[in-house]
């Protein structure tokens, strides 16, 4: 008996400790360093230096979403959706249709009613 209390306090031990090393508790936590932002406003040069330019934002993503633009489809018959060039950013499905759930914003989702045939949304995702 002593032989197996033995060995589920060693097998415990093993347990705890690779759990401290998946989770990465067992590592000493250092603190990130923090980064000034830099300021969007020019400053005021002092004498002999020379001004400081302001720093544009980064341009905004070009999102391949058809939401916007086919939102005019929104009432009319699923017959009525024009058929893409490209096939890989756009799906048409039923509102009780099951689809995947995974969220792609460059997809465009056109959803129409099973039983009257009405595109009932077009969204992202």
């Amino acid at each position: 008996m002593k032989r197996l209390a033995v060995f589920v306090g060693l097998h415990l031990i093993g347990v705890v400790a690779v759990i401290l090393v998946v989770t990465g508790a067992a590592r000493p936590q250092t603190p990130m360093a923090a980064h000034p932002v830099p300021p969007l406003t020019a400053q005021v040069p002092q004498s002999g230096q020379q001004p400081v330019p302001i720093v544009p934002p980064p341009p905004a993503i070009q999102s391949r979403c058809e939401a916007a633009s086919l939102a005019w489809l929104v009432g009319k018959p699923r017959t009525a959706i024009p058929v893409p060039v490209d096939l890989s950013n756009r799906r048409v499905s039923c509102t009780t249709c099951p689809v995947t759930q995974d969220y792609q914003p460059d997809r465009t989702d056109i959803l129409f009613d099973a039983q009257t045939g009405l595109i009932t949304a077009v969204k992202c995702g």
